[in-house]
């Protein structure tokens, strides 16, 4: 969702919001844990063509400047190479319709090579990757990326472009009625499916592709009277659930084994828990994103608000009814050096690991802004949190897991395969032990370097596996 400082758009939305009590009240901090373990509950995790248990750390990575033959020039291999190297095996790449298909019917044979050699990129360094078809404001139509001209209708209604308020503008009448001509005309429900045929037929057999993120922050039109989160749910049952299911039968047309990863509107961040209803297809992954409006509009973190543990328990509702794992699809606040920042990564981080398989920080890029890192390749202020030891796919059944250790039976009669940790450099390395029928029995990690640690196991054994940083004065 991010363009440009967002400060006035999110303060709008924020002022859209009604007052009625369509959220949930947020948790009490004091009973934050209790909470999130009730709220958590029922959850499946995600898992790999062999049945591994998987988790997903990354970031999304992008070139939303690039446009014709200069698209998706900015990523480059160093993008990959540097995830790795810091510990992540996840990425979500940013992809656009207009790029895809500028002219209608007529696909760029440029664009896709471009994309596929991104995704040699990935393979190389061993990262997956989710096809995000992303669109920001709808499209090129009212100035920004996402869904060609040619498919926006907008029936003569007014836009007027807010470049330092950019979120409003969705909610601008033109643009609200191109996303329901996007929903509702039947031309353009297939042209939207073509397009995801094109995608997953060329890419669908890809080993770094995971998945496709069907639609990146949908939105929609409002009624008159009707309030913001009403008209959300309202959105997502009656357009969106349509939507992804009639995307799904397109994918499954080229690709059978991808997953399909849907999101709600936005207004999950406030709380408010999603309308969408089942979609018909068994490898279906929940992605919403997780951006607080009051950080994005320039607040500190406050955690006595309680807006995590009411987050959380809007966004797990879904997952829990319908049986499909999680996966945060973008999160990650713009102003890092507030004093409760530090706070927030420790927070955050501890939430999303309660309920989802993973997640996308926003952004992996060189700069200011969202971006991970600076100019010279260091972290940004709080960012480097993100980077810590975790099991990327367990081989079996997982008993417990934590930020130093997972515990497991092995090979239980579907994960095949061997369990893998991925550790980021450290500044005294690594150590790591694994107790039960399992081998290596140790292995070290030298300070300073990121290594993937493979644990191969006796089907059925019971496995530890702990890794600890060495005191800095050990030898």
């Amino acid at each position: 969702m991010r363009l440009l400082a967002p400060a006035a758009a999110l303060a709008a939305l924020l002022a859209l919001l009604p007052s009625a009590p369509a959220a949930p009240a947020p948790v009490p901090v004091s009973s934050a844990s209790a909470s999130a373990s009730a709220s958590t509950e029922g959850i499946p995790p995600l898992t790999d063509d062999r049945g591994r248990v998987l988790t997903l750390r990354g970031w999304n990575v992008e070139d939303k400047s690039g446009r014709g033959a200069d698209a998706l020039a900015a990523i480059t291999e160093k993008h990959f190479r540097d995830l790795r190297a810091r510990g992540f095996g996840f990425a979500r790449l940013l992809v656009f319709w207009d790029d895809l298909e500028p002219r209608r019917g007529r696909y760029s044979e440029a664009y896709l090579r471009k994309i596929d050699r991104i995704l040699g990129w990935a393979h190389r360094h061993r990262i997956r990757v989710l096809i995000d078809a992303h669109q920001d404001v709808f499209g090129p139509a009212f100035g920004h990326r996402g869904i060609p001209e040619w498919a926006t209708r907008t029936d003569g209604l007014p836009f007027t472009p807010r470049p330092d308020d950019w979120f409003s503008e969705y909610f601008e009448p033109a643009v609200q009625r191109a996303f329901t001509h996007l929903y509702e005309d039947a031309d353009l429900r297939r042209a939207q499916a073509a397009m995801w045929r094109v995608l997953a037929g060329r890419f669908g057999g890809h080993p770094a592709v995971l998945g496709y993120d069907l639609v990146n922050e949908p939105m929609g039109e409002l009624r008159p009277g009707e309030e913001l989160p009403d008209a959300a749910r309202r959105i997502e049952r009656e357009q969106l659930t349509p939507m992804y299911n009639r995307l799904a039968a397109a994918i499954r047309s080229v690709d059978r084994g991808s997953r399909l990863f849907v999101e709600p509107t936005p207004i999950v961040g406030e709380g408010v828990p999603t309308g969408l209803g089942r979609i018909r297809d068994p490898k279906v992954v929940y992605a919403p994103h997780f951006y607080d409006t009051a950080m994005e509009a320039g607040a500190d973190y406050d955690p006595e608000a309680g807006w995590i543990e009411a987050y959380e328990a809007a966004v797990t509702a879904y997952p829990r009814r319908y049986r499909v794992p999680v996966v945060v699809g973008e999160w990650g606040p713009l102003n890092n050096s507030l004093p409760n920042m530090g706070r927030f990564y420790r927070d955050a981080l501890a939430s999303l690991d309660r309920y989802s398989s993973g997640w996308a920080g926003y952004v992996w890029c060189y700069g200011g802004g969202y971006c991970a890192l600076d100019g010279q390749g260091r972290w940004r202020t709080h960012k480097e949190q993100t980077a810590a030891p975790y099991a990327e796919a367990v081989a079996g059944r997982v008993l417990a897991a934590g930020p130093e250790k997972v515990r497991y039976v092995a090979g239980d009669g579907r994960a095949s395969g061997p369990t893998v940790l991925s550790l980021p450099p450290g500044p005294t390395g690594w150590r790591v032990t694994v107790e039960g029928r399992a081998w290596p029995r140790t292995a070290v990690v030298a300070p300073g370097r990121s290594a993937r640690v493979r644990v191969a196991a006796v089907p059925g054994a019971r496995v530890d596996i702990r890794w600890t940083a060495p005191p800095v004065n050990e030898g």
